[in-house]
């Protein structure tokens, strides 16, 4: 049922007891049990596997989700990294497409500093790719190392670039849900010499329930061509420093200073 949810996007109880040929007690039962798990969450007669301004979707549903928008924004980003350097990617599944094309790109010798247990994987068999990977608290619905012992590994480290990714954009803000995720990524901010952030357009305009830092934080924004004319005007409106990033078929700009 999960699986079918995460695929879905989302679904109504009526169409999962249809599919499963069970109840609707039993699938509200196993809906609450997934909501608990923080998987889902529950509407008026459904279920989706989407965010909201307090729940951030479970990273399997995310790694399905804007692929191509993704892959423009790292693809862009990768042109920011240099042999030699010491980069840090956070746990978005953003930042895991840099990842996916660091196996392939020439810009080895390169240390990656991660918390993210996808990347890890990813990374771990490369050769000229030294690998950090941050302890903490596994969260098996982000896929990556959190908490206190997080944030104290990154404290000690000094990177050239951090690139993150948020869950939400909006008025000179970037926002997510979860305040745990908020104290990793502002420590990592706090870790680099310089930030970018990728976020898809999807993310434009939008809040959660915790501010992470301001847009100025960041060095680079970078966004995909399909944000909005307003979405972007909103940014140049607060000076932030974005780049836009084409798909393929679109063209490459930049906005303001």
């Amino acid at each position: 049922m999960a699986e079918q949810v995460l695929a879905d996007g989302s679904a109504t109880a009526a169409e999962l007891a249809e599919r499963f040929g069970v109840s609707l007690m039993t699938i509200h039962r196993d809906l609450d049990e997934l909501e608990r798990q923080g998987i889902v969450r529950k509407f008026r007669g459904g279920v989706t596997a989407q965010p909201s301004g307090v729940f951030e979707s479970n990273v399997q549903y995310r790694l399905k989700s804007m692929r191509t928008e993704k892959a423009a924004l790292a693809e862009h980003a990768l042109r920011m990294v240099e042999p030699g350097m010491a980069i840090l990617l956070d746990d978005s599944t953003s930042t895991l497409e840099i990842a996916r094309r660091l196996r392939t790109a020439e810009v080895t010798p390169l240390t990656v500093v991660t918390n993210f247990l996808e990347a890890i994987n990813l990374l771990s068999d490369q050769r000229g790719i030294h690998l950090m990977a941050l302890g903490g608290d596994y969260d098996p619905l982000h896929s990556s190392f959190l908490g206190v012992s997080c944030v104290e590994a990154v404290e000690q480290l000094r990177v050239d670039v951090c690139f993150a990714s948020t869950s939400a954009v909006h008025g000179g803000y970037a926002y997510h849900q979860e305040q745990h995720i908020v104290s990793v990524k502002r420590a990592m901010l706090d870790a680099a010499a310089r930030n970018v952030l990728l976020i898809d357009h999807t993310k434009l305009g939008r809040v959660a329930l915790h501010r992470v830092v301001t847009l100025s934080r960041f060095d680079t924004v970078l966004v995909d061509d399909g944000a909005t004319p307003e979405a972007l005007r909103d940014l140049d409106e607060h000076k932030v420093r974005y780049e836009v990033c084409a798909m393929k078929g679109g063209h490459d700009g930049t906005g303001a200073t």
